[in-house]
């Protein structure tokens, strides 16, 4: 079964180039403060170098959704924060902006505003309006795996989160969203469970990783300076976790990833390559 979606008119998928999301952060709270844009002209001049150096797609988030830290804001102020940026940007960049967010709320002021896919790391869990309004506006989807309260995921981690996306995928089709329009995305960093570290957690999800083709949609994966990498190669601080992340990126590329979402556009697009060129042709 050939796995393709289009993300805001970007084909990815099995047969197409691993597609390089760039990642930017508005949210001062986030785990990784390089990843933080504060004014205007940074956020410009970040968005443009990603672009230059090979993103097809600019992810900008309002809100930090790292599960380990307190990052919960209002409602108003993750919309004010991700509005204005899409508005900007949509306005400069060549490539379509992408609202990382999984309330309904900004998600609308996002789209308003010309962002052309919602990644919301819910699944379309968080919010019931999320669904309905990805339906209506026709934006592409990124919907993610993570732990739905109050249950935390038993078994083994790639059935886990096999399972979390086709509740993710059920909803999705449910509100009448194309599935052509929907990428899976395994949630690395957000599974905290009692019966083994989290870090073993992750990499066992990228080594089997294949698994979720299954699923029937091409997969995406942000490993960018998260805390698993910390906790393997002993970083404690994200700064300092580029090579690690990389390494992990290549790993995932290789095992079926078809897109990466990440801080570093220019040194990850070099490790996809060659992931992909050692892979050779799905």
């Amino acid at each position: 079964m050939r796995k393709r979606a289009i993300l805001a008119g970007v084909e990815v998928g099995d047969g197409k180039p691993v597609a390089v999301i760039g990642a930017i952060n508005l949210s001062p709270e986030s785990f990784y403060g390089g990843s933080v844009v504060h004014d205007r002209d940074r956020l410009l001049a970040t968005a443009e170098r990603m672009v230059e150096v090979g993103a097809v797609v600019v992810d900008v988030g309002g809100m930090s959704t790292a599960p380990y830290r307190e990052t919960w804001i209002s409602e108003a102020e993750e919309t004010r924060r991700l509005a204005g940026a899409v508005e900007w940007l949509v306005t400069k960049l060549a490539v379509a902006v992408s609202a990382d967010t999984c309330r309904a709320g900004p998600a609308r002021a996002a789209l308003e505003a010309g962002a052309a896919i919602i990644n919301d790391v819910s699944g379309l869990t968080a919010d019931a309006g999320m669904a309905p309004l990805v339906a209506r506006t026709g934006a592409g989807l990124i919907v993610m795996a993570s732990p739905r309260p109050p249950a935390v995921p038993g078994g083994e981690p790639i059935d886990a989160v096999a399972a979390l996306l086709r509740e993710s995928l059920a909803i999705a089709r449910g509100a009448g969203i194309e599935v052509e329009r929907i990428v899976v995305d395994p949630g690395i960093g957000f599974f905290r469970t009692a019966d083994r570290p989290w870090y073993e957690w992750d990499c066992q999800i990228l080594r089997e990783l294949g698994a979720l083709g299954a699923l029937g949609r091409p997969i995406s994966v942000g490993v960018s300076r998260k805390s698993f990498i910390g906790a393997v190669a002993g970083s404690a601080e994200p700064g300092e976790r580029l090579p690690g992340s990389l390494a992990a990126t290549a790993v995932a590329v290789y095992n079926g990833a078809h897109v990466v979402r990440c801080h570093d556009v220019a040194e990850t697009r070099q490790a996809v390559r060659v992931a992909e060129a050692i892979r050779g042709q799905e």
